[in-house]
C-alpha cells in the first residue's frame, strides 16, 4: 500500500515545489512581470481568457487538428510500414524518397501549405501528418521484418494463406512496436500543429501564443504553452489507454516504454 502511494505522492511533491518556485522565485530574483510572471498571474490570465470563451475556442481547434493529423499520419505510417516490411524490393525503391522527406525540415513546408490551402486548418493538419508519419512507419516496418520465422512456418504448415499469415502472425507481432511509435507520434502531432499555427494561423493555440507575444502579454504566452502541453498529455494518455486495452495479454514490462 505504501509503495503504491509513494509514486503519486512523490510526483505531487515535485509539482508543488515547482509551482512554489514559480510563484516566489521571480520576485525574490527581482524579475519583472513581463519577463516571468508569477504563477497566480498566469492563473488569473487563464481565467480571463476562459471566461471570454477565447481559450475554449482556440483549444478546441488545436485539439481537433492534433487528433486528425495524428490519425491520418498514423494510418499512413501503418500502411507504408506494412507494405515496405512485406516487400524488401518496394522498400529499396521508395526508402530514399521517404528518407529525404523525413530529413527535410517540416517547418519549411508550413509556409508552402499555407500558400496552397490558405489560412485554414488543412496546412496545420498536413504538417502534423508529415511529422507523425515517419516514427509510426519505421516502427511498424522494423516489427514486420523481425517477426519470428518459426511462427510463420508453423502457420504455413496449417495451410494458411498470405493474408492469414499477416492477420494471425505478422500484424499481432507488430502491435507493441506500433504503439511505441504511436506514443512518440502523439507528442509530435502537437508540435506539428503548433508549427503550422505559428507560421500561418488565425485560429488555434499557436495563433493565441503569437498574438499574446505581440501584445507583450507574457502570462498569455504561458497560458497557451500550458494548454498545448495539456493537449499533448491527453493525446499520449489516450494512446497508453488504448495500448493497455488492446495489449493486455502482454506482460507490462514488455509493453511499457516509460
Amino acid at each position: 500500500m505504501r509503495s503504491n502511494l509513494s509514486t503519486p505522492l512523490g510526483s505531487l511533491a515535485v509539482l508543488l515545489v515547482f509551482l512554489a518556485a514559480w510563484q516566489w522565485a521571480p520576485g525574490a530574483l527581482g524579475m519583472p512581470e513581463f519577463v516571468l510572471p508569477k504563477f497566480t498571474r498566469v492563473v488569473e490570465e487563464a481565467g480571463r481568457m476562459w471566461s471570454g470563451s477565447e481559450l475554449i475556442k482556440h483549444f478546441s481547434i488545436t485539439a481537433l487538428e492534433v487528433v486528425v493529423g495524428f490519425a491520418l499520419g498514423s494510418l499512413l505510417g501503418v500502411m507504408f510500414g506494412v507494405a515496405l516490411g512485406l516487400s524488401p524490393r518496394t522498400e529499396a525503391i521508395l526508402s530514399p524518397y521517404i528518407l529525404a522527406l523525413q530529413i527535410a525540415p517540416k517547418v519549411a513546408f508550413a509556409p508552402l501549405f499555407v500558400m496552397w490551402l490558405g489560412y485554414t486548418v488543412y496546412p496545420k493538419i498536413l504538417v502534423a501528418v508529415l511529422i507523425v508519419f515517419f516514427p509510426v512507419m519505421i516502427n511498424v516496418l522494423s516489427a514486420v521484418r523481425t517477426v519470428d520465422p518459426d511462427m510463420v512456418n508453423l502457420v504455413r504448415t496449417l495451410n494458411a494463406g498470405r493474408l492469414q499469415i499477416f492477420r494471425l502472425v505478422e500484424f499481432p507481432s507488430a502491435m507493441p512496436a506500433l504503439f511505441s511509435g504511436l506514443r512518440i507520434a502523439a507528442t509530435l502531432a502537437v508540435i506539428g500543429v503548433t508549427v503550422g499555427e505559428l507560421v500561418g494561423g488565425n485560429l488555434g493555440l499557436g495563433y493565441l501564443l503569437v498574438d499574446a507575444e505581440g501584445q507583450g502579454n507574457t502570462a498569455g504566452v504561458f497560458v497557451a504553452i500550458v494548454a498545448l502541453t495539456l493537449i499533448g498529455i491527453l493525446a499520449y494518455a489516450g494512446v497508453v489507454w488504448a495500448e493497455r486495452r488492446l495489449l493486455h495479454y502482454i506482460p507490462r514490462a514488455n509493453v511499457t516504454t516509460v
